[in-house]
Parts: structure tokens; sequence; C-alpha cells
């Protein structure tokens, strides 16, 4: 079995400045500093771009997690997909849409995460029951945090 969700953002800034904040090690770091997320393998720090990996380091329900994701679709500005290559997953997959928003004034972001747990039925059980809800919450925080750092630098001086 697995589990997906969507979440969609507005965002007050363009597609280009979304897409590339989006892919900043530090924003989604400074994003999940709750849960103390952090870079410790691979790319630590910058923008990630098409194929780069990176180890992210991580504490969530109590019990401390690595998962090695991978840049396996980009298409600036317009989308990237980020997988766990190595993880806590049986199967994880985050796809980033950003599209100018119907009024042309800013960017409807829309994340579509599709994942699995491991351990069998109790995984299974996990996901309907707690991680579905946790997941969809990890990603409205990062998100919040991306639209008040986007927005802030997308707004004229003064």
């Amino acid at each position: 079995m697995s589990s997906c969700f969507e979440v969609v953002t507005l965002i007050h800034a363009p597609p280009e400045l979304v897409f590339d904040t989006s892919l900043s090690v530090e924003l989604h770091t400074a994003s999940m500093a709750a849960s103390r997320e952090r870079a410790v393998a691979g790319v630590t720090s910058g923008l990630l771009g098409p194929g780069d990996r990176v180890t992210w380091r991580a504490r969530h329900f109590g019990v401390p997690w690595r998962m090695t994701s991978l840049i396996s679709g980009y298409e600036r500005p317009a989308y990237f997909m980020d997988e766990q290559v190595a993880g806590p997953f049986r199967r994880w997959r985050h796809a980033h849409h950003f599209v100018l928003a119907p009024d042309g004034e800013g960017t409807v972001m829309r994340d579509v995460v599709d994942f699995a747990a491991p351990a069998g039925p109790l995984g299974v059980v996990a996901e309907v029951l707690v991680l579905r809800r946790y997941l969809a919450r990890l990603i409205l925080l990062r998100n919040a945090h991306l639209k008040r750092i986007t927005e802030e630098t997308a707004a004229p001086p003064g």
C-alpha cells in the first residue's frame, strides 16, 4: 500500500524565485528546525540541482533517522522531484509543481507526496493513523516558511 497527499500554497512571488528557494538546503534546514533536520552528506549547502543527492539527518517521533534524496526530475521553473534513494520509507516521492497564479500575481505551488511506510501491515496502519497527517503537517510548515521568505524577498523596498 502507499499513501498520497497534496498541499497547495499560494505565494506572492514569481515562480522562478519560489522554485529556486524551494531547492535551498538552508531554507529546508531552517523550516525543519523543530526536528533538528540538517544536511550531513552530498550537497550540504546552496541550491540543489538535477541529479544532486543530499542526506538529511533529523529526529521525528523522538527517533533519529537519515534519508538520502535524489533530485530525479528538474524542469526550471515549473517542476522538480525528489525521491528517497536510502532511508526509512519503502518509497518516498515528492513532486513540486510551480505555476503562475491565475491573476498573474504570484505562484501556485503544488506539492504531491507519494510514500509507503516500511514494516508491512504495521506500516500500513502507521500510514493511515499517523504518518500521512504528520508528513502533511511538515510540508505545511515548510511551505509557510518558504512563503514568508520568498514574499519578503520579492516585496518591493520601502
